[in-house]
Parts: structure tokens; C-alpha cells; sequence
């Protein structure tokens, strides 16, 4: 069954033994993964958590019913987490479901699936299932992740200040987390001594000041700006940064163009849909998006987003591209900002 954000930390908090396993899916990653930690934290620290690869499943199916039915060594909670790329899976989970007992709780995280995937079909279709799709958060519930994420390390955010490290770090919950926990020692706060966080610290000691920003990638992209995306790339590389955060970072920026392009077809004016989103967007950045949002249309904004989630999908599938494919994603949009131009 397709579940919604209640219903599935509804489910992950208190697993029940009608459920035979959940799918996390959907592009946002880290989403999936931080759903996963909820239904460990809800299993106990002492927990015993077995992990299972998507090829493992596919030459052995019956190992999942098998373990999802297995007491632990040591007599506790049990639960199993499955990482698989696709529908390798398929026959695994159908022996789980026709399983005559399954006692332990299931999670699967398969990343972006198609509609047309037969895993997520499967675990629609399935009273004994849960589906549910993950996000990466945008705009105003970007802002709110990142406060949130914030007061756990002890910092007090301000919206525009969460909306500068959202958009720096591409919408990843794991690079949020990183730069908190970097802003919190710089600050020197602490759940028990709570500190503020301005844009001065983001300055200081952000993802831009240590080369990291992926600012000027997004620029380049939806810019059309070749030169500029191939040196950042590389640079990028140099550093460990590649493949989905770079289309997180991009993705974000085509979704808010969409939203402001939408206002523009109406009829309003480029100058007056900027001036209506106030500090919502940095102010360094200002320009360069009023200068995107007068090029860019609704119709090719579409098919930029299609082809960084199609590229998404191909980092994750067994085989495939992997980051080869996002960086031939991004040239391609590059290519149509600077015929737009």
C-alpha cells in the first residue's frame, strides 16, 4: 500500500507483524536512510540489524523470508534492512510475502524507482506492504529541515540562513548534517547551550569558503556556461563530490525556477516575481536566478528536470553510468541554457 509521512513513521515506530516489509524509495536518498534510523532507534539499541545487498537476493531469494523469520542469537530484537538498486529483488520480497511466518521487520531501500518498476507495483499492490517515496525537501520545508537538523546540535537558524546552507549542500541531509555539526563546533554550541547561527558563520567557515560550495556548478548549469561546469567539475572530483549531490544542487535550482517561471507565464514580471520572494533567496544569488528565470521556459525546465532524475536513476541501477551519466546530464542542460542565452 502507498503510505504517507504519518502512516509510515506511524509504522517504522511501532512495527507491526501484518507488515511484511517497507519500501523506501524516491530520489532523496538520505530521506530513505534517516527513515531507516527511525525504525532502528524504535528496535533498541541492543538490536541486532541484519544488512542485505540487492545481488545477494537476486541469486538467493529465499534468504530473506528465511532471515526475516530467524530468532536472534542472542534472543532480542531483530530487523532486516535491504539495499537493492531495483527489481532484484522481486523475487525475494514475493517469497517474504508467501512466507508462512515472518517475525522481523523489513525495510528496503531501492533509491528512484520508475512507475513501471515492479518491486514498487508489487508493494503497492500488497495489503502486507508499505510504499513510500521520499523528496528532496524544497523551499520552505528545505528552510525547516535545516532548522530542525539545526536545534538538535544546539543552533538557532533564521529561514534565510537555512535556505543559503539547504541550497550550499544541494538538499543532501547528510551534507546538511556535515555543515551543522562543523557551524555547532565553530560556535561552540550544544543542546544545553544553544548558539546562533548568521550568515557571517556560514561565511567563515560554509561549504564556500573551503572550495566546497556547489554554488557556482548550478550557475554553470543553468547558466549555459561549459567552460566554467567542466572546471567545476573537476574541481569538485578532486574533492570527493560527484554524482547525486551535484544533481540535488542543480535540481534544486531548476525546481525554483519552475515554481518562479509559473508567476512569469501568468503575466507578472520577472523584477516583481524577485522582489515577491524577499529573503527567500540569497542575495548573492539573486541575480544570476532573475537572470536564469527571463531565459528558461516552463517546457524546458520540465525536461531538464526529467533528465537529472532519469540520471539519478542510472547512478543507482547495477551496470549502469553511475557519475558518467550525471556529468553528461548536466552538459546537456548547460548546452540548452546557452542556446537560451
Amino acid at each position: 500500500m502507498k503510505a504517507n509521512r504519518a502512516q509510515i513513521e506511524r509504522a517504522l515506530k511501532a512495527p507491526d507483524s501484518e507488515i511484511r516489509f517497507v519500501l523506501l524509495h524516491g530520489p532523496d536518498e538520505a530521506g530513505s536512510r534517516a527513515l531507516v534510523k527511525v525504525l532502528g532507534a524504535a528496535m533498541g539499541a541492543d538490536a541486532e540489524k541484519i544488512e542485505l545487498g540487492g545481488a545477494e537476493l537476486k541469486t538467493d531469494p529465499a534468504r530473506l523470508a528465511d532471515e526475516a523469520a530467524s530468532i536472534s542469537l542472542f534472543g532480542g530484537a531483530r530487523y532486516i534492512v535491504v539495499e537493492a538498486s531495483g527489481d532484484e529483488v522481486v523475487a525475494a520480497v514475493e517469497a517474504l510475502i508467501e512466507a508462512p511466518t515472518a517475525g522481523n521487520p523489513v525495510a528496503v531501500v531501492a533509491g528512484a524507482l520508475k512507475p513501471s518498476s515492479k518491486l514498487l507495483k508489487l508493494a503497492i499492490a500488497d495489503r502486507s506492504a508499505l510504499a513510500f517515496a521520499s523528496y528532496a525537501p524544497e523551499g520552505r520545508d528545505a528552510d525547516r529541515l535545516v532548522a530542525e537538523m539545526g536545534r538538535q546540535e544546539g543552533l538557532g537558524i533564521r529561514p534565510d540562513v537555512a535556505r543559503r546552507i539547504a541550497d550550499s549542500s544541494g538538499g543532501n541531509r547528510a551534507l546538511i548534517a556535515q555543515e551543522l555539526a562543523k557551524f555547532a563546533l565553530f560556535v561552540d554550541a550544544a543542546p544545553d547551550r544553544p548558539q546562533e547561527v548568521d550568515h557571517d558563520v556560514v561565511d567563515a567557515v560554509g561549504a564556500a569558503s573551503e572550495g566546497g560550495d556547489l554554488s557556482r556548478l548550478v550557475d554553470s548549469v543553468s547558466g549555459g556556461d561549459a567552460a566554467m561546469l567542466q572546471a567545476e567539475l573537476l574541481r569538485l572530483k578532486s574533492e570527493g563530490i560527484e554524482g547525486i549531490p551535484l544533481i540535488r544542487a542543480v535540481l534544486r535550482r531548476m525546481t525554483l525556477l519552475a515554481k518562479l517561471r509559473a508567476e512569469v507565464e501568468r503575466g507578472n514580471s520577472v523584477g516583481a516575481v524577485m522582489a515577491a520572494q524577499g529573503k527567500s533567496i540569497f542575495w548573492k544569488e539573486k541575480d544570476a536566478v532573475a537572470a536564469q528565470l527571463s531565459r528558461w521556459r516552463s517546457d524546458l525546465i520540465a525536461k531538464g528536470v526529467a533528465r537529472l532524475l532519469e540520471a539519478e536513476r542510472q547512478v543507482k541501477v547495477s551496470g549502469g553510468l553511475g557519475p558518467l551519466a550525471v556529468d553528461e546530464e548536466l552538459f546537456a542542460i548547460c548546452r540548452q541554457a546557452a542556446r537560451l542565452r
